[in-house]
């Protein structure tokens, strides 16, 4: 096995010329590319099956010619092969934790030290720090966010109150009696906590202590975080990360992209050919972490954005990505969950009654809305009100995101040929 095994610091990394920081990579992916393909079966088997000698793999400009790894193929992964999926590196009996995101995928708790020190100077590079006081309101259950984001806090020296999401109220005189500094979470469930402070009689900058606040996980927020700075005199920030991978990149002060974060390889490549598109093309973001628990080579996130070569003017060196323009395949990402159509199938099939489905993300506020719209076998007899609370509770449940309304429309509203997903928010 070559290659560099153990990362640099990341202070010396974040400074790094273009070139000393390819080159670094180079070794880097020289060691991990053997290491995966040694204590994961099925990278050895997807490598074995492309015909790839990892031996031969000298660096980032061979990353093409390897075998892109999809979320539909984690899916099916993780039920031909389990417990987990002949992608992570060591026994579960090894691991801390096991979340279930949906699909399912049985992501494992990152034990990887190089993990956990990208995502602590990563939050660093937020702004976090000793001495700040944050709510975490990403969710604890199931799926990893929560605590990833929550043991990335602490480690960099924060005290983090868990608050999850939900409690609107509650979350509002926490805030206000712990005198809370910074906030983690989605922008509309952020907005959604703000509203209600100012309903409650409050004034968010005399009665709050809040400073910063990492908001994201949907589409569209731009103008949302201008108001929160502009009215409300609180920095925002924004990061880029999936359950699978943790955060890949951040956004400075100087709002200008997101840098890729250390210890990650990152290429916007063509959805059709899996080939690296010219910097300022939008094409989907594959990512390498360097991660020795669970070592996802060539991961196509399906989200889009393209790469800004131009230096920034915060001094830092890494290649930028700009915020997330779109997705592309099936799954659709609302409130900071992704949504896909193998979720939706088996909770509809449950209903007998339903001729046609179809759910629908819209952005009508500060939120996203999802509405499952069905068409009926036949009206008679049926008891819509009943009918439409037992597949709000069961869409919801299968989703893991509460449907805000379910619409029965008229039998050929829905086309015979359709996505069972469609994302019709304006940005």
């Amino acid at each position: 096995m070559t290659g560099r095994a153990t990362p640099l610091p990341f202070e010396k990394q974040e400074r790094m010329s273009r070139e000393e920081r390819a080159k670094y990579l180079d070794e880097r992916l020289k060691w991990l590319v053997p290491y995966a393909y040694d204590r994961a079966p099925a990278i050895k088997a997807r490598f074995d099956k492309a015909g790839i000698d990892p031996s031969k793999v000298s660096g980032i400009k061979d990353l093409e010619n390897l075998p892109l790894l999809r979320k539909d193929d984690l899916v099916d992964l993780y039920k031909n092969n389990p417990p987990l999926g002949g992608l992570v590196t060591m026994p579960m009996e090894e691991l801390e934790r096991v979340y279930v995101s949906p699909g399912p995928i049985y992501d494992p708790h990152h034990q990887s030290e190089t993990f956990w020190q990208r995502l602590v100077y990563l939050v660093k590079s937020l702004g976090f720090g000793k001495g700040d006081v944050v709510v975490n309101t990403w969710a604890y259950h199931l799926v990893p966010a929560g605590h990833m984001i929550d043991e990335a806090l602490r480690r960099a020296g924060v005290t983090v109150i868990p608050m999850g999401v939900g409690n609107t109220e509650l979350q509002v005189e926490v805030m206000h009696q712990l005198k809370v500094t910074g906030f983690f979470g989605t922008t509309g469930f952020f907005m959604n906590i703000i509203t209600k402070a100012e309903e409650m009689g409050y004034d968010i900058r005399k009665d709050f202590n809040l400073k910063l606040a990492c908001i994201g996980g949907e589409m569209g927020g731009g103008p949302i975080r201008k108001l929160v700075e502009e009215k409300y005199g609180i920095a925002t920030r924004d990061a880029y990360g999936t359950a699978d991978v943790g955060f890949m990149a951040y956004e400075c002060s100087e709002k200008s992209g997101m840098h890729i974060a250390e210890e990650v390889i990152v290429e916007i490549v063509s959805y059709e050919t899996g080939k690296p598109v010219a910097p300022g093309e939008v094409g989907e973001i594959v990512v390498t972490p360097i991660d020795e628990t669970y070592p996802l080579i060539r991961f196509g996130t399906g989200d889009l954005a393209s790469l800004i070569e131009e230096p920034c003017p915060c001094g830092k060196t890494a290649l930028r990505i700009t915020r997330i323009l779109g997705r592309v395949g099936d799954a659709v990402r609302t409130r900071g969950m992704f949504i896909h159509p193998r979720q939706l199938e088996p909770a509809m099939a449950k209903f007998t009654q339903v001729d046609g489905y179809q759910a629908v993300v819209t952005r009508p506020g500060h939120r996203d809305e999802l509405t499952l719209k069905v068409e009926l076998k036949s009206e008679e007899g049926i008891d819509k009100e009943k009918l439409a609370k037992e597949l709000n509770q069961v869409v919801s449940a299968a989703v893991r995101i509460k449907v805000d309304r379910v619409e029965f429309v008229a039998k050929g509203s829905i086309p015979e040929v359709h996505k069972l997903i469609v994302d019709e928010r304006v940005y």
